[in-house]
């Protein structure tokens, strides 16, 4: 499929989703937002595909925020139904059921940083430099990231990043559990695939099914998603995965998982 602002491609069972509007610093405009969830789509439907990887091209920026001559025409019609759409879009990394790293290359700024916090994990180069600033064009954010940030990095961290606008570094974003690695700019890919390949070796269904009850456990009450985890695991208990794992470990091998 070709596509005119992102990049795709799949090889050892990941794909690769590289935003590719480097003048622009990789803005998301509606049209990037679209191929987004049309490359999405096609990672979810791909049996090859295990874990998707997502990034920006050039070396300034993974995501510096949507497009702002697109925000500058909004009335509260259309600003309600971009917000709705932008989010809708960066839900499916959440829904898809399969894992996603956001390799943060540079700026990750307002959509773009909600679109990070929506992938599963994060790793972010020693350059990069995330934030909302939306609070400095008089608007909010508008992707997810108010209620996305605070649930990752608490409510006070959250309100100091959203409400002050300013940018932190990969170090700060590291230690209020922003993301989950800081690696050298040449490693940062590297990183992520060496993640994405421990993954992958893993049961296709139990990976997916313990993404499914954090995803929907973190908006329960403990009591239901434990319940909820109970029932996951039962199903995990009926496949042929379970089956050779078992019998691998028992045997002292690695297992050949089939995802069935």
């Amino acid at each position: 499929m070709a596509y005119e602002n992102i990049l795709y491609e799949v090889r050892g069972g990941i794909a690769y989703i590289t935003f590719n509007r480097p003048k622009v610093l990789n803005a998301l405009n509606h049209a990037t937002l679209t191929e987004l969830r049309e490359a999405l789509e096609a990672a979810r439907d791909d049996g090859a595909v295990r874990v998707v990887i997502v990034t920006g091209a050039g070396e300034k920026a993974f995501v510096a925020g949507a497009d702002i001559s697109e925000l500058a025409r909004a009335n509260p019609v259309t600003g309600q139904e971009t917000s709705l759409y932008g989010q809708g879009v960066i839900r499916m990394f959440e829904t898809m059921g399969k894992p996603s790293i956001a390799a943060i290359n540079g700026f990750a700024l307002g959509g773009g940083c909600e679109l990070a916090l929506a992938c599963s994990m994060r790793v972010a180069s020693k350059t990069a430099r995330l934030g909302q600033p939306e609070v400095k064009l008089g608007i909010m954010p508008g992707y997810g990231g108010s209620q996305r940030l605070a649930r990752l990095v608490g409510k006070g961290a959250a309100h100091e990043m959203i409400l002050t606008g300013e940018m932190i570094t990969a170090e700060e974003a590291l230690r209020i559990g922003l993301v989950n690695h800081v690696t050298e700019p040449g490693e940062l890919l590297a990183t992520c695939e060496a993640i994405a390949k421990k993954i992958i070796e893993k049961a296709p269904l139990a990976v997916k099914w313990s993404m499914e009850a954090i995803e929907r456990g973190m908006e329960m009450p403990q009591e239901e998603g434990l319940y909820l985890e109970a029932t996951l695991f039962g199903l995990c208990a009926a496949t042929e995965d379970m089956r050779e794992g078992t019998k691998a470990f028992l045997e002292k091998r690695a297992a050949q998982f089939k995802g069935k």
